[in-house]
């Protein structure tokens, strides 16, 4: 791209700072955002081993004096129907207000001007919600996110939801996951800082492979070590039904002590430009203690898959590590 020479290797980050990353590949570009916290902002690459040379811009300002206005946290940039949406989460001020919304860009470049607010996404009944997952499948779009069951933070649950356009919840919301066993619940309740609860299922994304479906979620307190992701796989005909997903009892990706990779989670997934590789996308610290804040930097890997069709994520790999970049057309 403008006669530019890259390097076909990289080693992570692939930004000093970003939590919650998130990319798709569009026309031979991928377009990739994460928590900036005021404000969203856009990233565009050929490759995303270069993300540090890529152009970006801030496409959208939250107005002053709304209910969306503070604490805008893992966007999502979609292009769904030949229009740009991107989900958010955003509150007032105050934490317990968190909701999901949207805004849509109906030109064909979504570094353009023409961001529309469209409105909150709630399914009934409405209450705290983040990091909202959208996909399509068979013909039907979800909306997977991490909520509270009522109005107080007792504890964060998986749930999805029907989509009857892409900035609307239809029905009821349905419950596909909650934090059930210890890996999910590792807090530090000592420090005042942190919230009270450690009771966390956050961060859910869709991955879809060779006729399998799988939810991959963030467990526990994300200021702690031991931030980490499970999953979820879709073992029925309804993606309604909470019987027929089956939450593994083992996390899939841990922090790595030996190569100095501590809190790896809030995923995405990506293929290859050639669409031959699976990738994955996610945050992480470099050290112990580093929490829940501007420390953490988006990394990536090649991911597999198992004899059982589950994805194998593998072990973080160390900043030291060089990787080969995802392969291109």
């Amino acid at each position: 791209m403008n006669g530019v020479v890259y390097a076909q290797s990289f080693q992570n980050p692939v930004l000093d700072s970003g939590a919650d990353p998130y990319s798709i590949y569009v026309d031979g570009f991928y377009y990739y955002t994460h928590t900036v916290g005021n404000r969203i902002v856009l990233y565009k690459t050929r490759n995303l081993a270069n993300l540090r040379q890529a152009e970006s811009k801030t496409i959208w300002i939250p107005p002053k004096g709304t209910v969306y206005s503070h604490e805008i946290w893992a966007p999502e940039i979609h292009f769904i129907d030949k229009a740009w949406y991107v989900y958010f989460a955003a509150d007032d001020g105050d934490n317990t207000n968190h909701r999901m919304y949207a805004i849509q860009n109906t030109s064909n470049d979504p570094f353009s001007e023409n961001w529309e607010f469209k409105g909150k996404l709630a399914a009934h009944p409405d209450r705290w919600a983040i990091d909202g997952n959208v996909f399509d499948y068979k013909d039907q779009l979800y909306m997977v996110w991490s909520g509270w069951e009522g109005d107080v933070n007792e504890q964060q649950n998986i749930y999805i939801a029907k989509m009857s356009n892409p900035w609307t919840l239809e029905g009821n919301r349905v419950l596909l996951a909650e934090p059930t066993h210890n890996w999910e619940k590792q807090g530090d309740l000592n420090d005042a800082k942190n919230p009270p609860h450690v009771n966390v299922n956050e961060g859910p994304q869709f991955l879809e492979h060779n006729g399998k479906v799988f939810i991959v979620f963030s467990a526990s307190g994300c200021w702690t070590d031991y931030y980490s992701l499970g999953l979820i796989e879709f073992t029925g005909d309804d993606l309604l039904d909470p019987v027929a997903w089956d939450k593994k009892s083992k996390p899939i990706f841990i922090k790595s002590e030996e190569n100095g990779v501590y809190a790896p989670g809030h995923n995405s997934f990506f293929k290859s430009p050639d669409g031959s590789e699976d990738w994955i996308l996610y945050h992480a610290n470099d050290n112990p203690g580093d929490g829940c804040g501007g420390k953490r930097s988006p990394r990536m890997q090649k991911i597999n898959w198992n004899d059982d069709g589950t994805p194998n994520l593998g072990v973080p790999f160390s900043t030291q590590t060089k990787l080969a970049i995802p392969l291109a057309n």
